[in-house]
C-alpha cells in the first residue's frame, strides 16, 4: 500500500496499479520517483479486548503511518433500556465473556472423567486418587482465575489475567 502526497498530507492512497493507472507493472522505485511513500501500519491492540477504528494516514519525513484509535471494550456488562423500548437489554462485558469462557474450558476437560463421579454417587466405587486430585487441580485453577478476572477493574490488570505476554528465552 502506497500513498501520494502533497504539502505533507496524504492525497490518496492504494496499491500501485490504482494510483499509476496509467502505467504498466508500476515498481516501487517508479512510485517512489513519482513521490509515492509505502504506508507503514500503526498499532492495532487486540481485537479481542479493543474496538479497532482507523484514524488517519500520519506523514513524518518519508513515512506514511495508517494511525488507528484504540478503544478499549467494557469490562463489566452493561444494562440499558434502548430508546422506544420498556425491557432492559444488557450487553455482557468481557470479565462475564471470559469467566464464561474459563468455566466452558474446564468443564470441557473435566468432562471424560465425569463417569466416575457418576459411578461414585450412584455405586460408591471409589473414584482413582489421580484422577480425584486432576479434578481438584481443575476445580480450583478455574476458580482462582475467575477470581482475578472478578479482581480486575482495568484492562491492564485483565489482560494480566487472560492473556498474560510471555516472554522467550534467547
Amino acid at each position: 500500500m502506497y500513498a501520494l502526497i502533497e504539502n505533507n498530507a496524504v492525497t490518496q492512497v492504494g496499491e500501485l496499479s490504482i494510483l499509476f493507472p496509467n502505467t504498466s507493472n508500476p515498481t516501487h522505485a517508479f512510485a517512489i520517483e513519482q513521490g509515492a511513500l509505502e504506508v507503514v501500519e500503526g498499532e492495532q491492540k487486540d481485537q479481542r479486548f479493543y474496538w479497532v477504528t482507523f484514524d488517519k494516514y500520519e506523514v513524518t519525513g518519508n513515512v506514511v503511518t495508517r494511525t488507528y484509535v484504540n478503544t478499549p471494550k467494557a469490562l463489566e456488562d452493561v444494562t440499558e433500556t434502548p430508546e422506544g423500548q420498556t425491557e432492559p437489554v444488557t450487553t455482557k462485558g468481557l470479565k462475564s465473556q471470559w469467566i464464561a469462557q474459563n468455566k466452558a474450558s474446564a468443564n470441557s476437560q473435566l468432562a471424560s472423567t465425569d463417569w466416575m463421579v457418576i459411578r461414585k454417587a450412584e455405586r460408591n466405587i471409589d473414584i482413582p486418587a489421580d484422577i480425584a486430585a486432576e479434578r481438584i487441580k481443575l476445580v480450583a485453577e478455574c476458580n482462582a482465575k475467575e477470581a482475578a478476572i472478578q479482581a480486575s477493574t482495568t484492562m491492564e490488570e485483565f489482560l494480566a489475567v487472560v492473556a498474560p505476554v510471555t516472554t522467550r528465552e534467547p
